[in-house]
């Protein structure tokens, strides 16, 4: 059996694939979910990482739970509900922990089905483009359940109350399209641009000081928790530990000297 999540790291740019194309990349097994949150928390410890791309090898970005495993009690479907819900603590709660701990900015890139856990994932995510292939939906109720991996939490910061409403209560699938208009994903490409798209998007973002992005998500999902007080003091504290950064002086340096070319050729 091969690795679940597969990790490449080049150029400052790490990219996670889901690499269980045979069956969809579906999340159905404690071993899967430990891999996933391992590699997500590796990133953090690889202080030469600014930004993460996750998306799936085949024609699935991720399509959740394996119903083969629904059918059969197995997997985390395993067991009394008391033992199923330790489990689901053990496991695929530790994928949206690892996402919430994550402190690079992570782009996903939304190469097909998107479906169930893999549409929680994909809004665990910080930005999201999708293929014009992809397809979405919250498709629990469909088979009497609910999100398992915390899609209740997170469906409404990326979609808003009434549209992930709409999404959870339905289980409706929604195109790539549908998905642009609705603010779910922020690009639709072509099958064949997506990945170099999502590249162009993180080397932009990774030009920057790493030690300023991994700031700056610390304090957008700080925001998110904080009042305001509380959030200039984080603000405060980070932005005095930022200006002691070699990345700063060096930033500096540049933008004064691209101020001094400007100013000589005017």
């Amino acid at each position: 059996m091969g690795r679940f999540i597969e990790t490449s790291i080049d150029n400052s740019i790490a990219t996670l694939r889901f690499n269980s194309p045979e069956d969809r990349n579906a999340l159905s097994r404690l071993d899967q979910c430990i891999e996933m949150a391992d590699a997500l928390t590796a990133l953090n410890a690889d202080r030469s990482v600014k930004v993460a791309i996750l998306t799936g090898n085949g024609v699935s970005f991720c399509a959740g739970g394996n119903i083969k495993d629904m059918k059969s009690k197995s997997g985390f479907m395993a067991g009394s509900p008391s033992e199923m819900a330790e489990t689901y603590r053990q496991g695929l709660h530790r994928i949206p922990l690892a996402f919430d701990a994550l402190e690079v900015p992570v782009l996903a890139a939304i190469n097909g089905h998107a479906m169930g856990a893999g549409l929680d994932i994909a809004c665990m995510c910080d930005m999201r483009i999708a293929s014009d292939k992809a397809v979405f939906s919250e498709v629990f109720v469909r088979l009497g359940i609910i999100s398992g991996i915390g899609g209740a939490w997170f469906l409404p910061r990326v979609l808003g109350p009434a549209r992930a409403a709409d999404l959870a209560f339905s289980g409706r699938v929604l195109d790539a399209a549908t998905a642009l208009d609705w603010g779910l994903v922020s690009e639709v490409t072509a099958p064949d641009d997506l990945l170099t798209r999502a590249e162009e998007i993180a080397t932009d973002m990774a030009r920057h000081s790493g030690t300023a992005l991994r700031y700056y998500k610390r304090l957008l999902n700080m925001g998110a928790r904080q009042d305001l007080r509380g959030a200039l003091d984080a603000t405060a504290a980070f932005q005095a530990l930022a200006h002691t950064t070699p990345e700063h002086d060096a930033a500096v340096d540049r933008m004064l000297d691209s101020m001094t070319r400007k100013a000589t050729l005017s």
